[in-house]
């Protein structure tokens, strides 16, 4: 890896991938946003470095997270995931996965897509901060409040205001990154 200026938090090669191509970039598609989503539930509690050296299990064992056919999860599918080592196995995180994929489709069928619903919060625009070192960078927002607020009222869970914040960030609804991270430029610029 180059050495650019990046977010202190990005160290290891997982977290500098991850960070340089993905991390802040607005995404508007409804597959990779219930990706994250899913994935950022399942990082409560645990380092966002454990979660992306699961990723690719993740995917696979959760159909490429196909929220169609997460939300259709038997008793025989989850007690599979249960016993995956290669996965976090904690039941609530896997029935909310399942439960949040309900919510997602239903959010799809009254807003014509996910999408349309979690970005009119922001008016479709991310919210630019400009923060000079990590100490400065919110857990959670009185913004994170009201969407995690409303996301529990359409019967999301394990989405509480914090793990909402940190979806806002990876999705780019937020630009967290430092001001002399090189990513900071490049996203305002329009650089993915």
């Amino acid at each position: 890896m180059e050495n650019k200026n990046r977010c202190a938090w990005a160290k290891k090669p997982e977290e500098i991938k991850y960070h340089d191509k993905e991390w802040g970039v607005p995404e508007y598609d409804d597959g990779k946003l219930f990706e994250l989503l899913i994935l950022e539930s399942f990082q409560a509690g645990l380092s966002w470095l454990t979660i992306l050296k699961k990723r690719a299990y993740f995917r696979e064992a959760f159909d490429h997270f196909d929220y169609n056919k997460i939300a259709d999860y038997s008793t025989h599918k989850i007690n599979q995931l249960l016993n995956n080592p290669n996965i976090i196995r904690n039941k609530k995180k896997i029935d909310a996965a399942i439960k949040n994929a309900s919510a997602f489709k239903q959010i799809q069928k009254e807003y014509g897509s996910f999408n349309n619903y979690f970005w009119a919060f922001t008016d479709f625009k991310p919210i630019i901060n400009s923060w000079k070192n990590a100490s400065e960078v919110p857990a959670k927002t009185s913004l994170s409040d009201k969407i995690s607020k409303d996301m529990k009222q359409k019967g999301f869970t394990f989405f509480g205001s914090t793990i909402c914040y940190s979806f806002m960030q990876a999705v780019g609804m937020v630009n967290d990154h430092e001001v002399d991270c090189f990513r900071y430029n490049e996203l305002l610029n329009g650089v993915k």
